[in-house]
């Protein structure tokens, strides 16, 4: 009969060995191993991401001069297929005009792929943070408004995602 001595060394390697290669069954790893959601959930209206929200901005090609570009995905809950003819709306307070003014203000579609990008001018600190805004308001999924800041006000790019549900 052969001895196995357990000590914690042993006990921990078994341990990292396991949850590294997933060797457990499924029905012992659910106790190991977090939860994984069912699909892909929406994304959350974000706290002042509403602020100088202009209803119906205009499709634009860039607003202002440019030299900033704002970017990001649209894509459908739950199963996160990207969606195509999505109507973001994107405005900022930028070297060019105050967030809530009209020049400020901007929409692009998504293409194929779901992506967008929109080139406008450098965002500049407000209340000490330099942000976006972005909403998704077209009416087909439920209306989304998103505050992203920036690590840095010379950063002259910034990202946004958004996965939508139904309205």
């Amino acid at each position: 009969m052969t001895t196995v001595a357990i000590n914690r060394r042993s006990l921990l390697a078994a341990g990292g060995y396991v949850l590294v290669t997933g060797v457990l069954t499924s029905g012992v790893s659910g106790l190991l191993l977090p939860a994984r959601a069912a699909g892909l959930a929406p994304t959350e209206t974000m706290s002042g991401g509403a602020n100088n929200y202009r209803k119906g901005a205009p499709v634009v090609e860039r607003i202002g001069k440019g030299g900033f570009w704002m970017s990001g995905t649209v894509r459908r809950a739950g199963d996160g297929a990207p969606l195509a003819g999505q109507r973001i709306q994107i405005w900022a307070h930028t070297v060019e005009g105050q967030e809530h003014e009209p020049q400020s203000h901007g929409a692009t579609l998504t293409d194929k792929d779901g992506k967008f990008r929109l080139e406008m001018p450098q965002i500049i600190p407000v209340f000490g943070q330099p942000h976006g805004h972005l909403a998704y308001d077209s009416g087909e999924f439920k209306t989304v408004f998103l505050r992203p800041v920036m690590r840095s006000a010379k950063e002259t790019s910034l990202e946004a995602h958004f996965v939508l549900q139904p309205a």
